[in-house]
Formats: C-alpha cells, structure tokens, sequence
C-alpha cells in the first residue's frame, strides 16, 4: 500500500484504510464471542468447565471487543475520514495518527488476552486493568491532537457539525476514563479503585452511563450527520435544530447515570436527579432522529434501491426507538420491574445492534469503495443479502429479551396470599430458556451478516488498489 501522506495534495487515508478493515475484523471477533456465552446460557456445559472459557470471563471480552474494538475503530476510521474532507486539509500528524492505529490494536490485543486470564477491575466497560488504562490514555491524547490539530489547520472558516460531535466524544471519553480509572497498583496486573463503596458506584456509573452517552451515541451521531447526507445526496434537514441537538445533548447526558442505581445505597436525590435528566434526555435525542430521518426528504425513492442508505435510516429508528426506552426504563417504578433483568439487556442491544452496528456498517460501506478505487462496493447483493440478515436478527434478539425481562420482573415480585415468593428463582432462570435460544437465534443471524461483509469488505479491497485522493482545490462547503 503506497503512502499518500508523503504528497501535500492529498488526504491521509492509509491510517483510515487500517482502521476500517479492522473494524470489520473486530466485529466479526466481537459478535463471535456474543454467540458464544449467548449459547452458553442455553447449554451451560460450553464453558468447557475451564475458567478461561466460563460466561463470566467471556462476558466483557464480547463487550470490550464490540463497544471498544468494532465501534472504536470505527469511530476512528470515520472521524479522521469526515474531519479531512470537511476541513479541506490532510491529518494533522499523520504519523501520530499512525501510532493510534497500532496502539489501539495493542489495547485490543491486550484485552483480549488478559479478560480470559481473569485481570479485571470488575467495572462495566472499565474491566482493563492499571497498564492497559494507561495506554488508553496515551492513545486517546494522540487522537486528541490529531483531530483537534486538523480542525486547526482547516482551510474553510466553518466548522462541520458532525465534527462538534466526533470532538465532544473525543474530550468527553478522555475525562470518563481518566477519572473513573484511577486506581492504586499493587501488581503487575492488579489495582485497587481510588474511590470506595457508593462514591465507587456512582463515579463508575457516572462513566459506564456516558460511555454510552458519548462513546456509543455523541461519536456515531457525527458519523451520521456526515454519511446520512452524504450518501442520500440531500443537504441535513436543519442545520438550527443540528446545533440546538448538539448542545442540549451534550449537556444533558452527563447526568443521567444515577438512573443505574435506583433503589441501591446512592442517595434518593441523586437518583431521582438522574431520573429527571433522562427524562429530559429524550427531547434532544429525538430531536437528532428527526434531523436524520427527515434529510431523506425528497430522496426516499432512494431507499428502494440503496442498501447503503438502508442501513443508516433503519439505524436512526432504532436510535430512536432506544432513546424512548431508555428515559422510560429511568422512571423509578419502571426500573423496579426491569432492573437486572433481560429487559435491560435487550434494550442495550437495541441500541448496539440496531443503531451503532447498522450505522457503522452503513458508514464502512460508503467508505471502503472510496479509500481502496472503487465505484462501488464487490457485491450489492452481498449488502442486501447483510441488511435483511442484521435486521431480522435484531428483531429476534430484542423482542425476546423484552418479553424474558417483562416475565422474569413479574416472576420475581409475585407474592402468595401468605406473603411468601410464588416462584423460585431457578423456575424464572428455567422459564427463560426458548427466549435465550430466540436471542442466540438472533445473534447468529447478526453474526452472518457481519461475516458477509467481511468477506465484501475484503474482496472490494483486494480487486483494486488504494485510491489517492485529492485535496479539492476550490473548498466548498461539505
């Protein structure tokens, strides 16, 4: 692959060519190992009895290689794609932006190591241990600087909003991790939080709540404030409403974490303040799903015949089919039926799999024709093929772990006329079994897809060669 960063009329798009085909790599990782302990909690016996192998040591490796491997290396490959194109100029730094490429492999190599190994803090989404937080760090400082550094160099006056988006992100999940990670080492591979007992709770959901907040939606809405109008070929619906969008949820979502922790040793206010931001949250989210969906006004005869396009509008109604559960899920009587059930669970993947996987892939398949020569993608039908799989297996998925949630809360709270419980708790987990074979089902169906686009991706990229391409010599607005 030759290196376009070496001519100063071209963009920097060899680290976004990296990027991309191992976002594809780690999502097929990631979805794998969601099959597998999805598989386990069906037929317990495929942990192997080995503890490298158990559901509890696979879990966050399946949530760290999604979340951080797939929707990290898309969120790179996308941010330094949209904010070359719409600041007119190339990277700032490519060769540092090469070092995040190759250290954010290191970190999802390490994860992937020392998970099944059993070194973890024992935090959702922050399970990697003192050494691994601090390349993290490193990491996450150098996009910092080549993001913000390109922003700097622009050769158009006008900021993109989608970039006010990727840099909220980017600032946003460098301050959740550094303080929700700090910790004292006693070991190669062990710490201790910094923080103790509720205040430990509330920092380290303050964090996971905006890990979504941030990482899974404020990151994959530049991606669609880019892409959507990009690939529909219409202008975004409301620049207005995209700022008003912006700032309302940008403030908002900080603090919507106490939500996590109804009904626990956290102060009621807090966690009725949480409550009252999430309920407040589902304004500017909507806000965004409209400004999406509404930029195919005029264009809709599109979808017929445009999987690409498919892919990012279905991702926006479950954006914002998740951003109605979510505030609903925060009322305090609500969560006293949901909480630490399957509903949960299957409102989480709503989100992952209907509106950051299906805007992800959507964004990966505008990109690769253009960064590899192509005018299109290997095969259509391979695409077509993939959205029907990833959607059918979404509905499967969800619709199970709702209706297994709503079952098992009402299991848990039926009470005898004598006050004792009516059911077990061994009967709610039996009572269970076909929704977890109708949700593995699903993952399957997911996983299918992604591994038809791998081999799309693949093929796209090896029957070309890498494009060079040119910084426009007359700016225009993006």
């Amino acid at each position: 692959m030759q290196d376009l960063n070496a001519s100063s009329n071209t963009y920097s798009d060899g680290v976004i060519r990296q990027f991309s085909i191992m976002a594809v790599v780690w999502g097929v990782v990631g979805m794998l190992m969601g099959v597998i302990i999805a598989a386990q909690l069906v037929w317990p016996e495929l942990n192997l009895g080995l503890p490298w192998t158990s559901f509890g040591r696979l879990r966050p490796l399946h949530t760290n290689a999604v979340i951080f491997a797939f929707g990290g290396c898309t969120l790179f490959a996308t941010s330094y794609y949209v904010v070359q194109r719409t600041c007119q100029t190339k990277l700032f730094m490519p060769k540092l932006a090469t070092f995040t490429f190759w250290a954010w492999q290191l970190v999802i190599v390490s994860a992937a190591i020392s998970l099944p190994l059993g070194f973890t803090q024992g935090k959702e989404y922050a399970e990697l241990e003192w050494p691994i937080d601090l390349l993290i760090a490193v990491t996450w400082i150098c996009y910092a600087i080549v993001f913000f550094g390109t922003v700097g160099i622009r050769k158009v006056k006008h900021i993109y909003v989608a970039n006010w988006f990727f840099g909220a992100f980017i600032i946003t999940v460098a301050l959740l991790h550094i303080v929700n990670s700090a910790a004292m080492p006693a070991g190669f591979m062990k710490s201790y939080s910094a923080y103790a007992g509720v205040q430990d709770a509330m920092v380290q959901w303050w964090y996971g709540h905006n890990a979504v907040g941030f990482f899974l939606t404020a990151g994959f809405l530049g991606i669609m404030y880019y892409f959507v109008p990009k690939q529909a070929g219409r202008p975004v619906y409301s620049y207005s409403l995209s700022i008003v969008h912006f700032w309302a949820l940008i403030f908002t979502y900080m603090w919507a974490g106490p939500h996590h922790l109804h009904y626990t040793a956290l102060p009621d206010w807090t966690q009725s303040l949480g409550m009252a931001f999430s309920l407040v949250l589902l304004a500017p989210s909507w806000g965004g799903m409209i400004n999406g969906i509404m930029t195919m006004s005029g264009a809709w005869h599109k979808l017929r015949t445009d999987p690409i396009l498919r892919f990012l509008i279905v991702s926006l109604s479950f954006y914002g089919m998740s951003t109605f559960e979510g505030p609903m899920m925060a009322i305090k009587t609500v969560n006293s039926l949901s909480h630490y059930t399957d509903w949960t669970v299957g409102h989480v993947h709503s989100g992952a799999l209907g509106w950051v996987g299906l805007v992800s892939m959507g964004a990966i398949y505008y990109m690769i024709p253009r960064l590899f020569g192509q005018k299109q993608m290997y095969s259509i039908k391979a695409i077509e093929l993939h959205f029907w799989l990833a959607t059918i297996g979404i509905v499967l998925y969800i619709a199970a772990l709702w209706i297994s949630g709503v079952m098992e809360g009402l299991m848990w709270r039926a009470i005898n006329a004598d006050g004792t419980l009516t059911y077990t708790f061994v009967e709610s987990v039996k009572a269970k079994t076909p929704y977890y074979i109708t949700r593995m089902v699903g993952g399957l169906l997911y996983l299918s897809g992604m591994s038809i686009m791998l081999w799309n991706v693949i093929k796209t990229a090896t029957s070309g060669k890498a494009a060079i391409n040119a910084i426009p010599a007359v700016t225009a607005h993006a």
